[in-house]
């Protein structure tokens, strides 16, 4: 995607953090790119995984509080998320979730589209989608994954929802996307060019209200390029009647947050400066990373932090 428009990251919550940091490297063969903590709650884990460098549609992050239940899947929340990988592919990960023991129900064509359905430990909604541009990026060669099959980056994420049309007019108006069409009551919002992070679906869901916790979706970010693409966004937002945070500043992007009509809270994040501001690329996650208003506690913060590995 050459524009900055679409999925900048998604985040959720995990029951523990040994158990994710394993299952998404070394099952989903995806890098982990940061690790730091919950600037609100520092004794907590915030793990980042992504494509080589983490850049925006790629990154997947965590927040490990060990031990807390499940979550509730249902409406208000974001669900299903997709990731893309060729579609050459989708054969050799079916295998894969198989030699490995990971339950995944059987391929299925969806917006010309194949996807496998999965669950990560947690019971987090996951689908391998084998796309038709995956192939033409670059794929992060793991242990475990070689390049050639390798997750892209997200290929989209669904909603689950009471009623669609005023989160519709919020991804048309302010987020920068467009309605693509409709298929076994989905509806397709693509952004750019509709690939890499450039898919949202609405599903109106006749279903319970979601709750979050252990693998539910907390929030999802969307790309802004810069501070001011952000502060337009934010002040289109206030203009539809939608509050939103001030700015806050994350380290690796500056976020504005604010909860769609829906209910699902979104995030507007800034492309800049991206994970590299605080260590290179060839050593993305290896160490723990703090913002300098928190490195006078590293000691005590990581005391507190459960081992990754």
């Amino acid at each position: 995607m050459t524009d900055s428009v679409g999925i900048h990251h998604v985040t959720a919550a995990a029951t523990s953090a040994r158990g994710n940091v394993a299952f998404y490297t070394r099952e989903l063969g995806l890098r982990l790119v940061k690790r730091t903590v919950n600037f609100d709650d520092p004794t907590t884990w915030h793990l980042y995984y992504g494509d080589e460098t983490g850049r925006p549609g790629t990154a997947l992050t965590f927040f490990p509080w060990e031990g807390i239940p499940r979550g509730r899947h249902g409406t208000g929340q974001a669900e299903e998320i997709g990731f893309a990988v060729p579609k050459a592919s989708i054969a050799w990960w079916s295998e894969r979730l198989s030699s490995r023991n990971i339950a995944h129900d059987l391929p299925k064509k969806r917006f010309d589209e194949t996807v496998i359905a999965l669950k990560d430990p947690d019971g987090m909604l996951i689908e391998i989608v084998g796309t038709d541009w995956a192939g033409k990026l670059p794929g992060y060669a793991s242990a475990d994954v070689p390049a050639e099959h390798a997750i892209r980056g997200f290929s989209g994420v669904s909603l689950w929802l009471d009623d669609t049309e005023a989160t519709a007019a919020v991804l048309t108006g302010v987020l920068g996307f467009r309605l693509l069409g409709e298929e076994d009551g989905r509806q397709r919002f693509v952004a750019g060019d509709g690939e890499l992070g450039g898919v949202i679906d609405l599903r109106k869901v006749n279903w319970q209200s979601g709750a979050f916790a252990g693998g539910i979706v907390h929030h999802i970010a969307f790309r802004a390029a810069d501070d001011d693409t952000q502060a337009k966004m934010a002040n289109a937002l206030r203009d539809l009647g939608i509050p939103t945070t001030e700015q806050k500043d994350r380290t690796y992007f500056r976020s504005v947050y604010f909860r769609e009509p829906g209910g699902v809270l979104f995030e507007i994040a800034t492309d800049e400066p991206g994970f590299a501001v605080d260590e290179t690329v060839e050593a993305l996650g290896e160490t723990l990373k703090l913002p300098a208003w928190l490195e006078p506690q590293r000691g005590v913060i990581e005391a507190h932090l459960p081992p990754l590995e």
